[in-house]
């Protein structure tokens, strides 16, 4: 008899929570809020809860609150699934995340069973959106896309380089580093190292005695900012006179707070500057009012919300199921990162990559600019 009137309790408690909270749109944003990658984590986060903020201040959604709630899930896929299912048990109806594609990927699938959209703001491998899942979109675009840019920069500019290719084993940086080598090995270059190295790693001496030895003036990094700043670092140290070019893993101002001067001249590859779009003027102004700097994925994940308010007004509904059929029909969505259209899987129609270069601007800070 106890145990039913608990239940009873129980169940009458989570009835008046879910008649409070029948008024509020619930997004998730999970992303690396602590660890090694938390900058790009807090990008998410700030991205996010400005958009949800101006949203409220215009209305909401279908004139419903948006409420953020965070997830931090440390760049581990086990953690991410965690997250997830925190997520489900919350009521979250969407989530802006995840950063890792290690842990979006995962993560997917529990919120494909459970009735939620994700739209990741970050995750580029190609997998996230070949399975045929109903929920996945990405604000960004893919490995393929960005790896192809990549090889044919290196083929096209260092024509006599000895090339290293290298990655950390992520699914991440490992789909980029291989994209890359596919489109390298299409333009006639045969790379002279392929190597992966452990995430977390921080001596990298043995690696670049390898490097100088055969000759390598040219390195490909597939992963994140923190390791690459180290090899960069100790590359130079070691008196390796070799270019690096990376992936949006390094977008980062933290990747020239752990390189220091090494990591003047290397190249990335990015989209196009959102914080140049027009569209984006004044939300770049609050952001730099409050003084956080929306760099990288910021604006991202700003947009990645835009696109779930776009597509419920679209459906006229809230329900996860028809904002994703909504924005499967591929109608120009305006954003501040430009107008986003989506195919039947949830990629961009129109992703595109450039290419950047870090240097020391004239007030002392290293940080980057689109080449022309």
């Amino acid at each position: 008899m106890k145990k039913f009137l608990l239940s009873g309790v129980v169940f009458a408690a989570g009835f008046a929570f879910a008649g409070a909270a029948s008024a509020d749109v619930i997004i998730g944003v999970g992303g690396p809020l602590t660890g090694p990658n938390a900058a790009f984590g807090a990008q998410l986060q700030k991205g996010a809860e400005q958009a949800a903020a101006d949203i409220n201040a215009a209305g909401g959604i279908n004139g419903e609150k948006v409420v953020i709630e965070l997830g931090d899930d440390v760049s581990d896929p086990k953690q991410g699934v965690s997250v997830a299912n925190k997520f489900v048990g919350d009521g979250v109806k969407f989530v802006v995340g995840h950063f890792n594609s290690s842990v979006s990927i995962p993560a997917s699938e529990v919120y494909a069973e459970n009735g939620i959209l994700e739209v990741t703001p970050a995750s580029t491998n190609p997998t996230f959106t070949e399975r045929g899942l109903w929920n996945t979109f990405r604000v960004c675009g893919r490995d393929d896309q960005q790896g192809a840019v990549a090889g044919k920069y290196i083929a096209d500019h260092f024509k006599d380089a000895k090339v290293a290719v290298l990655h950390d084993k992520t699914t991440y940086g490992q789909g980029l580093a291989d994209e890359t080598k596919k489109a390298l090995n299409a333009a006639g270059v045969t790379e002279a190292i392929y190597e992966g190295v452990n995430l977390g790693d921080k001596d990298f001496s043995a690696l670049v005695s390898k490097m100088k030895e055969a000759g390598v003036s040219s390195i490909y990094w597939g992963g994140m900012h923190t390791e690459a700043g180290l090899i960069a670092r100790q590359a130079a140290e070691a008196g390796l006179k070799a270019t690096m070019m990376s992936g949006d893993g390094i977008a980062s101002a933290e990747f020239a707070a752990i390189g220091g001067p090494s990591v003047e001249g290397t190249l990335m590859t990015f989209g196009p500057d959102p914080r140049e779009n027009p569209a984006a003027t004044e939300t770049v102004k609050k952001f730099r009012d409050a003084g956080f700097e929306p760099e990288a994925y910021t604006l991202y994940s700003y947009a990645a919300v835009q696109m779930i308010a776009a597509g419920a007004k679209t459906a006229g509904s809230t329900d996860p199921q028809a904002v994703a059929d909504a924005l499967h029909k591929g109608d120009p969505i305006p954003t501040v990162i430009g107008d986003l259209a989506y195919d039947e899987k949830g990629d961009r129609k129109d992703a595109d990559y450039t290419v950047y270069q870090w240097y020391k601007a004239d007030d002392g800070k290293i940080t980057y600019k689109m080449l022309k």
